[in-house]
């Protein structure tokens, strides 16, 4: 059985809407034994816009994402019913992990719009020290994703436009993982897979900057909805209507690599993806799509040069744990281009750094 080529479209149950936070004990009915996984700042967050109290036992996680951590919140719950994560990609992914480790189900709620860790059954597992491990695929999708969008407007922008370059990288890697693909390999959920892409691409390019300048103003527009929708759910749904054809390629290849600085740890998932994506297009010789986007990226703050993410040395010494990260046999920068080597990565990050 090889779980990562199976369709999985994502969460059991997607709830959204604006205040839709005031019927969390609705969806909570049925389940006895409840056991609630949050972080620091996410509890705080929610706390803030959720008034009454969670009479359930509260578990932090430690920051890391780590398989360690999970299986040490698992032996302090002992048994759970149904795991409620409140938080953001770390906390959601930690939590996956527990439920899988206590055989519950897993409900979550989302306290930041910057991926589709809230949706997907998908997660990324990092080492105690925050350098990336892999990605791991658990039994089951989440039991419901509830999404509030009001609630979501306290996203910090910087995490929300890390969504949004986390999110636009779907489209880049699906096409360059399908482009040589002979019509008969596109199944008719990769072909599925390619059109959810395509549109969250052209819903992004459309709808990203006001839905930015929503946030800003704190209004829960029709555009900052649709935007939140897309980070969390459709972004979730190429990949798993695709399968591994929607998932990662050298986008999140690049991000992985970067995990291997430490001074990019404080940078977000999103932010060193959509760095990734113009790294992929650099090598393979899309040019014209970099020109096409530096206007996007200028005007929502994503990431065109290695010093906005704090990488200050951009020689090929300095860059070689990236490098060759990304181009190894198990990492995924290989769907584009089988046959691709760390000196090939360095040379398409110099056409990037010289644009």
């Amino acid at each position: 059985m090889d779980i990562t080529t199976e369709v999985r479209p994502g969460a059991n149950r997607y709830a959204c809407g604006e205040g839709i936070l005031q019927d969390l004990p609705s969806y909570l009915v049925g389940f006895k034994k409840i056991a609630v996984i949050t972080g620091e700042k996410s509890s705080e967050a929610f706390k803030k816009y959720y008034h009454k109290e969670l009479h359930y036992p509260t578990y932090r996680y430690d920051g890391s994402s780590s398989h360690e951590n999970a299986v040490e919140l698992a032996d302090k719950i002992e048994e759970a019913e149904l795991i409620l994560a409140i938080g953001g990609g770390r906390v959601i992914d930690t939590a996956k992990m527990v439920a899988e480790e206590l055989n519950a189900e897993l409900m979550v709620i989302p306290t930041l719009i910057s991926n589709c860790a809230p949706f997907t059954p998908i997660v990324a597992v990092y080492y105690p020290n925050r350098t990336f491990k892999a990605m791991g695929f658990m039994k089951r999708a989440p039991f419901l994703t509830l999404v509030d969008s009001k609630f979501l407007l306290a996203t910090p922008k910087d995490y929300f436009v890390a969504g949004i370059g986390d999110t636009l990288a779907k489209w880049y890697e699906i096409e360059g993982i399908t482009r040589n693909l002979h019509e008969d390999e596109k199944s008719a959920y990769v072909r599925l897979g390619i059109a959810s892409a395509k549109a969250i691409q052209e819903l992004l390019l459309k709808d990203a900057i006001p839905a930015i300048a929503d946030l800003e103003n704190h209004k829960a527009t029709p555009a900052f909805s649709r935007v939140t929708d897309t980070i969390i759910g459709l972004a979730g749904e190429t990949g798993g209507f695709a399968a591994s054809f929607g998932r990662s390629a050298g986008a999140h290849a690049i991000h992985d690599g970067l995990s291997y600085l430490e001074s990019t740890h404080e940078q977000l998932h999103g932010m060193k993806v959509a760095y990734g994506i113009l790294v992929q297009l650099a090598h393979t010789k899309n040019l014209e799509e970099i020109q096409n986007l530096k206007a996007f990226y200028q005007a929502t703050g994503l990431p065109l040069k290695l010093k906005e993410l704090n990488v200050l040395d951009s020689s090929k010494a300095a860059l070689e744990p990236v490098i060759n990260h990304a181009a190894s046999s198990n990492e995924t920068f290989n769907m584009v281009d089988s046959n691709i080597t760390a000196d090939q990565i360095y040379e398409a990050i110099q056409v990037v750094e010289t644009l």
